[in-house]
């Protein structure tokens, strides 16, 4: 087996300061790559800020003979997005590889969010990934070459409770990463998300002091941050072939998350069904067999105007 590599090119890793993406930014770095490791340096939940984290794992690189470099600007603003591209340009040269990781976590019931926490978490892991992707597309489109992993989340897929504003942050990335996908699928560029089950910062900051039972430590021990990272490198690889995908790892599963349309019910052609046509069939409709995973919005359409006998050809 062939071992990936990553010589000559140029990857950012946002909120590769700590956890996660600290483990991101190593390994690309142990294969060859040339990392910008960006991290604001605030706290899992969006407090205070610190320029030494990442500039304590740039160091780590380069003790290890790697070769990186730091940045501190925040990815909520467009011009620090800006400026994280301009300093990888500056140190690099180019830019091959975007991590987006860089995110914040309060678990709060729905009913107790503040507008400041919802807009604090959206900005950073939403108008952040916005920030530094949008610069870093275009560079990548001049080169004919790019990789994107958007760090999503099995919260933002399904739900958890007491983390509204996290969760639609994370399910917003899927949508950006599939548009990226979609978009830069004529200039070389791949883009794709993972959703990561970790032990992680975002955990042990939660309960920093709690004692941990013995049976959540051997759950903790089962979903060990180091199993994550294969996933996110492999992405992010010129051998990666897949592109417009959801990608989801936990303890050691790495498994394909998808959306897709089911057979459902097919009303009778030329009729406007009611409320109570679709109460009587409520369970067809809700039925998951006989799915399909469209490659873009416009699939779904094609497919239903297909089985009406819509002639598309002549559109």
């Amino acid at each position: 087996m062939t071992r990936l590599r990553f010589d000559g090119q140029v990857a950012i890793v946002t909120g590769g300061g700590r956890g996660l993406g600290r483990l991101y930014a190593m390994e690309l770095a142990r294969r060859g790559a040339m990392v910008l490791v960006n991290d604001f340096g605030e706290s899992s939940q969006g407090e205070g800020s610190d320029a030494s984290v990442a500039d304590h794992v740039a160091a780590e690189i380069e003790a290890e003979g790697g070769i990186a470099a730091a940045s501190s600007d925040s990815v909520a603003s467009a011009e620090g997005g800006q400026a994280i591209i301009d300093e990888a340009l500056a140190r690099f040269g180019r830019i091959d590889i975007v991590i987006n990781n860089a995110g914040i976590i309060r678990f709060t019931p729905f009913d107790e969010i503040t507008g400041d926490e919802w807009r604090k978490t959206l900005s950073v892991h939403v108008d952040g990934s916005f920030h530094v992707s949008q610069p870093a597309f275009r560079v990548m489109k001049g080169q004919g070459y790019g990789r994107f992993v958007f760090i999503s989340s099995t919260f933002g897929a399904f739900g958890q409770l007491g983390t509204a504003s996290y969760s639609t942050a994370k399910s917003a990335l899927l949508g950006l990463s599939n548009v990226v996908a979609l978009e830069g699928a004529a200039h070389g560029i791949q883009s794709n998300a993972v959703l990561p089950v970790g032990f992680s910062r975002m955990v042990t900051d939660q309960a920093a002091d709690a004692e941990v039972p013995p049976g959540r430590q051997a759950f903790y021990d089962a979903i060990r941050p180091d199993l994550i990272a294969p996933l996110v490198v492999y992405l992010a690889s010129r051998e990666c072939n897949l592109t417009h995908r959801a990608i989801a790892a936990c303890a050691g599963r790495y498994s394909r998350v998808f959306a897709g349309y089911a057979d459902g019910w097919l009303s009778d052609a030329g009729t406007t069904p009611s409320a109570e046509d679709v109460a009587a069939r409520i369970a067809q409709i809700d039925a998951t067999d006989g799915f399909f995973v469209p490659n873009s919005s416009v699939d779904e359409t094609i497919a239903v105007c297909r089985q009406r006998g819509v002639d598309l050809s002549k559109m």
